[in-house]
């Protein structure tokens, strides 16, 4: 009796101290959380890349490499301002989303200077197949992802832009392009845990290594900033209760990998 109790405590022990612990994989799995991305390729993706055609992965921009979706501007020269997004095959509408991040590398010749250590997540997005050659980003809401510049300055991540759309933060539509969360600076090429809980077009919230950075609600078609779309589908006003979730390329090298996801009743 005495060595079954030392045992149990033994355990206990090993468990909260990390030596004992579930797989990942298998806690997600017992969530509800199932994978977007099967760690080997991306045929379940698709592809739109300013000034190309849907679907052409200019440059192999986007490849998987050990597990990870890497996004890389090896086979480039200049950047040419070839804004691209890597987009799941189908949309979501109220959703828990988890993935993973780091920034890695040198910025690529010829991109714009805010794009250093700048990437990001789009969701409720249009789908690529409606999007233009000459469209630069999709009508969408992005969750911004930056890297610290290493100068003791702070630069949060998990913030929030608006291409082609506008979101209600703080009681009233927003004014800026983009509003900054509260997060804390991570410099270097470190992996960083984001979320987006995604209610349909009510409350979406935004979370950084466990910690809810920022809030908003009443995603809606409106604003600037994306450019050469079909007018069709400009609809200023009409809320966005659903879309494509996509990875973004803006000539800054990154890497995602764990993206999972668990869809959510609707309230």
């Amino acid at each position: 009796m005495k060595n079954k109790l030392v045992l149990i405590v033994l355990c206990a022990v090993m468990m909260s101290c990390g030596g004992i612990k579930k797989n990942s994989a298998a806690e997600d799995a017992e969530a509800g959380f199932k994978p977007l991305f099967n760690g080997k390729d991306i045929k379940d993706w698709f592809v739109k890349i300013y000034h190309h055609e849907v679907g052409e992965n200019f440059g192999n921009t986007f490849r998987v490499v050990d597990g990870i979706i890497q996004i890389r501007y090896d086979q480039y020269g200049d950047f040419n301002n070839q804004f691209g997004h890597l987009y799941y095959k189908t949309p979501f509408s109220y959703y828990h989303l988890k993935y993973e991040y780091r920034f890695v590398g040198k910025q690529q010749r010829g991109a714009p200077d805010y794009t250093l250590l700048n990437s990001g997540m789009m969701f409720h997005s249009q789908d690529p197949r409606t999007m233009l050659k000459e469209q630069d980003w999709p009508i969408s809401i992005e969750m911004q992802l930056l890297g610290g510049l290493g100068d003791g300055h702070s630069r949060p991540t998990g913030n929030m832009c608006s291409p082609g759309t506008d979101v209600v933060y703080q009681g009233k539509i927003a004014t800026d392009h983009c509003i900054n969360s509260t997060s804390k600076t991570y410099d270097g090429e470190q992996w960083v845990r984001a979320e987006l809980i995604v209610l349909g077009d009510s409350l979406i919230k935004h979370i950084i290594n466990g910690d809810t950075v920022l809030q908003y609600s009443k995603p809606q078609i409106g604003g600037g900033i994306a450019h050469g779309y079909d007018p069709k589908y400009k609809q200023d006003g009409k809320l966005l209760s659903s879309g494509f979730i996509a990875l973004q390329s803006e000539g800054q090298p990154v890497d995602f990998r764990n993206i999972r996801i668990k869809q959510l009743k609707k309230r």
